[in-house]
Formats: structure tokens, C-alpha cells, sequence
């Protein structure tokens, strides 16, 4: 199975256990909040970040079931940050994966309490997942990472360096100082915690926790360019929306043509870290379709 074989079949393999896991038990009073909630979660996505802790998870030669509740709370929490960060109070923005925004579709109010519900839910499903629940110190461990690199360490300032930073010519410096925590924050938690249900060795955490920033970073740059590059029916969101902005992106910081040779030179960054551990070649071929793809 080729790179692309397998994100496409891995991601859908997460679709079903969202769509499993993701829904209420029974009559629902609040019908409408876990409307709102699946609407954004299951639309049409790349899966990315569950895939990626998969596939450090198979490289060890564990079974993908292992990560199920782990994959889905990953998905969870960057669904909840894509509907936050397109409310009218961040980036305003009225379509993403290929439909309107949640809080266009919804009201504001109820998108504001989805992406709450997707957020606290992640960590209801890894309290439910029944390897952590087994070996509770490394269930210690990933909700402490996760909680770290999704909060006011990594993700989430990452989206407060992003909103409040207005520059015509950022430097590249501060400009990687975002992208490492608004995105690549979530896909190392993603690698990092890969492997510490795979019970990884202590040396391929390290190489992990390099090929999640490097990778994380190669998306981000690849992102900026994607939307000035890229029309909206293939995006699947309103390109040009960083510049109308004045956003602190790397094209801003470099020019197109830096950006995409940086972009492949953190790849390639990623790429020489897990080396050793990489003998299926399923996190080399990740990362060359991250820094690859077209939309």
C-alpha cells in the first residue's frame, strides 16, 4: 500500500469511528448541539493527525484498534479549533471543508458550544479507551500531552500569536514561532502519542517529538502558499483570507519560492529523524504528501 492508499484508507477507517463514537447515547435534550458537533466532525477531511498516530502505531507493528479512542479525540480537538478559529470574533471565515462554517450554519452561539463539546469530549473518549484505562500511567501521559500541546502552550497560543500579529514583512523567526504552535503543536501530540501507546523506546520519542514539529511546520508553510495558490472549490475554504487579513505567513515573511523550498527542507528534516525507525516508509510517505498536496 502506497502513502496515498494508505492516508485514504486510514482516514476512512477514523470517519467510521467518529461516526461511532461521536454521538449521543439516546434521546438527546441538546439534539441540537450534537447536530452541530457531527456536522463539522464528519464532514469530508484529510484525517491527517489520527492518521499520523496511526501510522507510528503500525510502524511498531501495533494494531490500528489500539488508537481508536486516542485517533478520534485528536480529530476532536482540531475540529473544535477549525470551528473557533472561523467564528466572526477570529478569522470571520463562511466555508470550510467544501461547506459553510458552523456558525454560519447554526448561529454563532451554538458553534461556540460545539467546538466546547468536540474539546471536552476528547478527553471523555480517552478515559473511555480501554488500553489507557489498562495502563493507566501512560493514559496519564497522553491526556497530560495532549492537554499541553492543544492548550495556552502550544495550540491554542498559537491561534493568539496568529490573530494579533499584523505585519506587512513578518520575520521568518516569529512567523515559525506561530506555525510550531498553532499547527504543529497538535500533529507532534499526535506522533507523540502514536508512540507512547505503541510503548516507543525512549530514542524514537525524541525522533518523534523532531518529525512532529518539522512536519507540523512543512504543513503550515504549505497552508500559506495553498492560499494564495490555491481556488476555493479546491481548498475547500476562502482562499486570500490571510492577506485581507495582514497574517504573519511564511510567503509574507519569504516569498513563494523560499516557502516551498523550506517546506521540503523541513520535510526532509522530518523525514531524516525517524529514519531508523521508519522500515514500512509509511511516515516518509506521509510526510511527502503533507508537503505535496494541493489543497
Amino acid at each position: 500500500m502506497d502513502g496515498r492508499d494508505y492516508l485514504q484508507d486510514r482516514a476512512a477507517l477514523v470517519d467510521l469511528w467518529l461516526d461511532e463514537l461521536v454521538r449521543p447515547a439516546g434521546p438527546e435534550p441538546a439534539a441540537g448541539l450534537w447536530e452541530a458537533m457531527r456536522y463539522s466532525l464528519l464532514a469530508p477531511a484529510k484525517r491527517i493527525r489520527p492518521v499520523l498516530l496511526l501510522a507510528v502505531g503500525e510502524t511498531l507493528g501495533v494494531e490500528p484498534e489500539r488508537f481508536r479512542y486516542a485517533a478520534c479525540a485528536i480529530e476532536c480537538i482540531h475540529t473544535y479549533s477549525l470551528i473557533h478559529d472561523d467564528l466572526p470574533a477570529m478569522d470571520n471565515d463562511t466555508l470550510r471543508r467544501g461547506r459553510p462554517t458552523c456558525h454560519v450554519q447554526f448561529g454563532e452561539g451554538t458553534a461556540i458550544l460545539a467546538g466546547d463539546g468536540l474539546l471536552t469530549l476528547a478527553f471523555e473518549l480517552l478515559g473511555a479507551c480501554p488500553f489507557l484505562r489498562a495502563h493507566p500511567a501512560i493514559g496519564i501521559e497522553v491526556v497530560r500531552l495532549l492537554a499541553r500541546y492543544a492548550g495556552p502552550r502550544g495550540m491554542v497560543a498559537g491561534q493568539w500569536m496568529d490573530m494579533y500579529t499584523v505585519a506587512p514583512t513578518p520575520s521568518v523567526e516569529h512567523v515559525l514561532s506561530i506555525h510550531r504552535r498553532k499547527t504543529a503543536a497538535l500533529i507532534t501530540a499526535a506522533v507523540e502519542i502514536g508512540g507512547l501507546m505503541a510503548e516507543a523506546p525512549s530514542a524514537m520519542m525524541e525522533a518523534l517529538r523532531t518529525y512532529g514539529e518539522a512536519v507540523g511546520v512543512a504543513f503550515q508553510i504549505v497552508d500559506d502558499i495553498l492560499d494564495l495558490t490555491t481556488p476555493p472549490e479546491r481548498l475547500g475554504k476562502t482562499p486570500g483570507k490571510d492577506v485581507q487579513a495582514s497574517k504573519a505567513t511564511y510567503p509574507r515573511a519569504v516569498g513563494l519560492e523560499r516557502a516551498w523550498a523550506d517546506a521540503r527542507a523541513f520535510r526532509d528534516r522530518a523525514i531524516e529523524a525517524i529514519r531508523p525507525w521508519d522500515a514500512r516508509g509509511l511516515l516518509t510517505a506521509l510526510a511527502y504528501l503533507i508537503t505535496e498536496r494541493q489543497a
